[in-house]
């Protein structure tokens, strides 16, 4: 696309935008300055560098597209190379199995920062900062329970890992001079009908407590609720209900991940009602189909709605974006710059919504104009002002990126 149409085009919807109030260079500021974190697991369907076993716990990765990263150099170049092709201010998550382990098995429960520290490093020389997991999944003592274990001996263990894992968020929080966000998220339930669902919730919460109780003040934890795991259809442990009570009596972040809700539910709709009583939210954005397939984020209803809701709430500075799916079927690289564009897309179109007026006519019972005026800003020209938004940043416009991510999927990732 010719520069000087971009700019036209951009000119013309700036006007229009201009006729309801709406400045556009003002949104297009916003959206450049609110992080996105980029998920490592990605790149190499969440293989890790721990070992090369297959996954386990709840969670697997469907297909085997060729070119995944097989070790940390070919991950970070892979992110290097998304990093290239997008605009805006990006974070880096990493799960505890990233770590730089230099060929030794080092155990879940003797994990310290200084495994981290190359990716400190390497963070800061790209211009971001990092996020962190614990990881329950894929070990010897994952089973089926872990932190909600009844056995001891397996439950300290998992404590001692999110403790440490929390440490280390710690100190990459203190190195970047921003709060590292920490997510915990475990697959503990049951495969079928299962009579002590009180029971395991009282020892999940008992753990969280004591791992909780700790005072580091450069990161910040969160707890993320799942539907259900591979193998875990019956009973999950850590539900929507429990975090939801837990976050709230606790002050803890809750973490969102819209790919852990049935299709048809409105995910956007929990947004109003847990920002009034958790301090912040951690968005995982991500795509079901069907199930909690993790499929790449897309610019549809869910995640627009999803957007809409945090602009709509002046809640932005209270949430942490973030992307949270591993699709081995198709390009890698093309899936990470899918996903980020489908999230800025939607973020964008709320930041240009005519939400003054809106308000307006919802305050004064005009529910006809409202219902109007949203339907009209469906197609208002939002998508100019996206193109231009990439043109002021140097990168590709529009379809092409898919250029870019062919050539290096011809010169890098085939090579692999």
């Amino acid at each position: 696309m010719k520069t000087e149409n971009i700019e036209k085009n951009y000119a013309t919807a700036k006007a229009r935008y201009a006729e309801l109030g709406i400045d556009t260079d003002k949104a297009i500021a916003t959206l450049e300055k609110t992080p996105i974190s980029l998920h490592c697991w990605q790149a190499d369907d969440v293989t890790g560098f721990e070992s090369n076993a297959a996954l386990t716990g709840g969670i697997q990765a469907t297909g085997n597209y060729p070119g995944k990263a097989r070790n940390i150099d070919e991950l970070r170049a892979d992110i290097e190379k998304v990093q290239s092709l997008l605009a805006g201010t990006y974070r880096l998550n990493l799960h505890e199995t990233y770590g730089e382990f230099g060929g030794k098995f080092v155990d879940r429960d003797q994990v310290d920062a200084s495994y981290f520290q190359g990716w400190i490093e390497w963070a800061k020389e790209h211009n971001l900062k990092l996020d962190f997991n614990s990881t329950s999944f894929s070990h010897p003592k994952s089973g089926s329970l872990s932190l909600a274990n009844p056995d001891k001996s397996i439950r300290d263990f998992w404590i001692e890992h999110t403790k440490r894992c929390r440490r280390i968020a710690d100190v990459m929080g203190k190195a970047q001079g921003d709060p590292c966000i920490m997510n915990i998220w475990i697959h503990d339930g049951s495969k079928d009908l299962t009579v002590e669902r009180y029971r395991y919730r009282q020892i999940l919460k008992e753990s969280l407590d004591e791992i909780l109780s700790e005072n580091l003040p450069d990161m910040k934890s969160c707890l993320e609720a799942k539907l259900f795991g591979i193998g875990l259809e019956a009973y999950t442990v850590g539900s929507h209900d429990f975090y939801a009570g837990y976050c709230s009596k606790n002050n803890v972040i809750y973490t969102l991940d819209t790919g852990h809700y049935e299709p048809t539910e409105n995910v956007s709709d929990m947004v109003s009602s847990l920002l009034l009583f958790v301090p912040e939210l951690m968005l995982h954005v991500s795509r079901p189909m069907h199930w909690d397939s993790d499929h790449v984020t897309l610019f549809d209803d869910n995640t627009r709605n999803l957007f809409a809701e945090l602009v709509r709430a002046d809640a932005l500075g209270r949430a942490h974006i973030g992307l949270d799916y591993f699709d081995a079927s198709i390009n890698r690289i093309g899936a990470y710059i899918i996903g980020v564009r489908a999230a800025q897309k939607s973020l964008l179109q709320a930041l240009l919504e005519p939400l003054a007026t809106l308000r307006k006519y919802e305050d004064k019972g005009k529910d006809f104009e409202r219902l109007a005026l949203l339907e009209e800003a469906k197609t208002l020209p939002f998508g100019a002002v996206y193109d231009y938004f990439n043109l002021k940043n140097n990168v590709p416009v529009g379809e092409d990126y898919i250029a870019e991510v062919q050539k290096y999927e011809h010169d890098v990732l085939s090579k692999r």
